[in-house]
């Protein structure tokens, strides 16, 4: 066999002088920035003493600013510039010494041997993109020691790398700090050992062969902050090591968590994400769960110390509504399970306190929910008819009287919530009553957070009054 396509289909043949070979690395530069050898445009002369003869020169002065410029790049992008080799020895250390971040994405590097022959050259070298480069991995070749010393920051997405050879170059990048996987069909198949242990972020999305089980090799990374793993098609997660209300030893440090385009439609994925120690953002979208009413609301409640949520920041007001909506919801499951407001008589069964782990702390922290609360069961599954209110700012009268559609069930602390971010106003300042077209000249004050507007009477084309 000559060669082997991607894919059992696939490749095609194109005569020679039709195909694209590639450049070095300093070609590529040079024209990239504009630095082309060739004549030069200011075409300035100037004297130079060469021994006790003068000399006149043309274009000396043009030499020399574009070599210094060269020399002064720390940050630059070779994306698509058909970059296949390093090129002669040395010339890249002669040439740009104090680069810092590269972006080779999308070139013709074929071979890792060729990119350890470019980085050794770049001895401040903190940043290198390859991704989209069809790299094969040398099985017998060691890196040269020293090569990617300082290196924090290597992206190889789309580039065929399995894991085995990730684990095996490795121990070449000793203070690596972000590594991204995306696109590879890697499966992780065995745990990291003396190396990636300052890895504070890590992206394995697009990886569809990854399951549950492939990640419990890496929950162990001590620095791991910020995992990526959208669309690998996980529905699941579990971390056996911790009960109901403990924390797991497992990701101790992991405080962002992406896993979006996935397959989680069960509450019990997000049950288990609360035994993170450090968990503080998750972001989840698109996936079967969150097509759930208020899907949001109950993650809130579900995830004690979850401060971002789907890259929005999570105030203490709206957890406040949150976990009291989850409370008020899920109360008559609890009083059917063995919940009661008497502590000597509390006693839901295990199925309950499995669903729902949190419910008695929530208890503890509101109260048990009330008789009043508990007329609608399931109200996040339900679509509660729906109440179309003005809405007038009594003490701004600049301030247009708005119409809205909201739900008898909304509670006033999700009312307050609502004009809060409508009026740019802090829940706390919030004061609300209404007037009923059936009782004129008479304004009824809402105030107690935790009941419904049906509790107050609130009808269609009530008028809800506003002040700060």
């Amino acid at each position: 066999m000559y060669f082997k396509c991607s894919h059992p289909t696939g490749g095609s043949f194109v005569r020679p002088n039709k195909a694209n070979f590639g450049v070095d690395f300093l070609t590529a530069l040079k024209k990239r920035y504009a630095l082309e050898d060739g004549s030069d445009d200011d075409g300035i002369s100037c004297s130079l003493i060469v021994g006790s003869k003068q000399v006149q020169t043309v274009g000396f002065e043009s030499i020399t600013k574009k070599q210094s410029h060269l020399r002064a790049l720390q940050n630059i992008s070779l994306w698509k510039c058909a970059v296949s080799c390093a090129g002669e020895q040395g010339r890249i250390a002669e040439t740009c010494p104090n680069i810092r971040v590269v972006n080779l994405s999308k070139n013709l590097l074929s071979s890792w041997n060729e990119v350890i022959l470019i980085a050794e050259q770049l001895n401040n070298l903190e940043s290198l993109d390859l991704s989209e480069n069809k790299l094969q991995f040398p099985s017998d070749s060691p890196t040269p020691s020293g090569t990617f010393s300082n290196l924090k920051i290597l992206v190889l997405n789309k580039i065929g790398i399995t894991w085995a050879e990730v684990l095996r170059f490795a121990a070449s990048w000793p203070v690596l700090e972000e590594l991204y996987l995306k696109s590879n069909s890697i499966s992780i198949s065995e745990r990291p050992v003396n190396v990636l242990q300052k890895l504070t972020l890590l992206d394995l999305s697009s990886n569809p062969a990854i399951d549950e089980s492939q990640l419990y090799l890496i929950a162990y990374l001590p620095r791991l902050a910020h995992l990526f793993i959208s669309e690998i098609g996980l529905s699941s997660i579990h971390f056996p090591d911790a009960g109901i209300g403990c924390k797991t030893s497992m990701f101790p440090s992991l405080q962002y968590l992406v896993v979006n385009d996935n397959q989680i439609s069960e509450w019990s994925f997000i049950n288990e994400l609360d035994k993170l120690q450090s968990l503080q953002s998750l972001s989840c979208t698109r996936n079967p769960l969150c097509e759930v009413d208020k899907a949001e609301d109950i993650i809130i409640a579900k995830i004690a110390q979850l401060k971002t949520l789907n890259r929005c920041q999570i105030f203490p007001e709206e957890r406040r509504g949150a976990e009291l909506d989850y409370r008020r919801t899920f109360g008559i499951e609890w009083k059917r399970a063995g919940g009661h407001p008497d502590p000597d008589k509390n006693r839901p069964n295990a199925e309950f306190i499995s669903a729902h782990p949190r419910y008695q702390l929530l208890c503890c922290k509101y109260g048990a929910p009330e008789d009043e609360e508990l007329k609608t069961e399931q109200p996040f599954m339900l679509k509660n008819q729906l109440l179309t209110l003005k809405i007038k700012c009594s003490n701004q009268h600049e301030q247009k009287v708005l119409e809205k559609q909201l739900p008898d069930s909304m509670t006033v602390q999700k009312v307050k919530g609502l004009l809060s971010r409508l009026l740019k106003v802090p829940v706390s300042e919030l004061l609300l009553s209404y007037e009923s077209p059936k009782m004129p000249g008479k304004e009824i004050e809402l105030g107690n957070d935790l009941q419904s507007l049906q509790f107050y009477s609130v009808e269609n084309g009530d008028c809800l009054l506003v002040r700060w």
